[in-house]
């Protein structure tokens, strides 16, 4: 069975370490023949992605904080060097302080609030700047977002608030650059434990919630989101964009 992905270059953004959702679409990326560029934030975590990386063949760590303009600015350049058109993009970034997760949504601090927007929605639209002029042969950009940013969900409060931000930039990037072939997407993931979403409260509640309600009665598993990604980036999306894919055991479509 032909590789899905071989002969393309990818970059994926937010792998952090072997849990997160980064991290299992770069290994399923791989899988299917990618050569991969992985961007991290600063030089503590590099050490991290880099012995990530050396378990998957062809794989490349860049430095990218999606928080510094100049980092995004260079990024076209960082990776033409390369020599290789980009064919897929993965946007698996978001951060808010751990207080604007905790407290009601009414007591959103401003600076919590913009922290949350600049690295959870604005970096996908600088990021789409700086890799669409490296697509020139039609590409995938593809962003991570949870059911949070459609309905209420207890604790996830300011992020819910930004990835609904996040999905309404989906739908204006998939406008801006389908006349470039380049598709722009996102994957609502269900809840999975990765160390980000231990931040959290009372998340173990969610997982097993989600669990006992789901249709298939268990929570989505990081290979799931990890193919769907790969789909996306893959001539078997070429046509698929401006979408939201809910990839959650079938959560999203359940009432009371």
């Amino acid at each position: 069975m032909p590789k899905l992905l071989e002969g393309r270059s990818a970059l994926i953004l937010g792998v952090a370490n072997r849990w997160s959702l980064a991290y299992a679409i770069a290994q399923a990326f791989a899988r299917e023949g990618a050569r991969l560029f992985l961007a991290c934030r600063g030089e503590r975590r590099r050490d991290t992605v880099e012995e990530l990386a050396e378990e998957m063949e062809d794989a490349h760590v860049l430095n990218c904080d999606v928080t510094v303009p100049e980092d995004m600015e260079s990024l076209t350049g960082v990776l033409e060097k390369s020599g290789r058109p980009l064919d897929a993009v993965v946007h698996s970034v978001a951060f808010a302080n751990r207080e604007d997760l905790s407290r009601p949504f009414i007591q959103t601090s401003r600076s919590g609030y913009l922290l949350a927007q600049e690295v959870s929605a604005y970096s996908l639209i600088s990021l789409a700047r700086a890799t669409a002029p490296l697509m020139n042969r039609g590409g995938s950009l593809t962003a991570l977002t949870y059911l949070g940013a459609t309905r209420v969900v207890p604790n996830y409060n300011v992020m819910g608030a930004a990835k609904a931000a996040l999905e309404a930039s989906v739908r204006y990037l998939a406008s801006d650059l389908g006349p470039s072939n380049i598709r722009v997407n996102a994957i609502s993931a269900g809840p999975i434990k990765t160390t980000s979403a231990r931040g959290i409260k009372n998340f173990s509640k969610a997982l097993n919630d989600v669990a006992e309600r789901a249709p298939f009665r268990r929570n989505a598993e990081p290979g799931e989101v990890a193919d769907t990604a790969v789909f996306l980036a893959s001539d078997l999306g070429r046509g698929v964009t401006g979408n939201i894919l809910y990839v959650d055991a079938g959560f999203q479509i359940m009432a009371l």
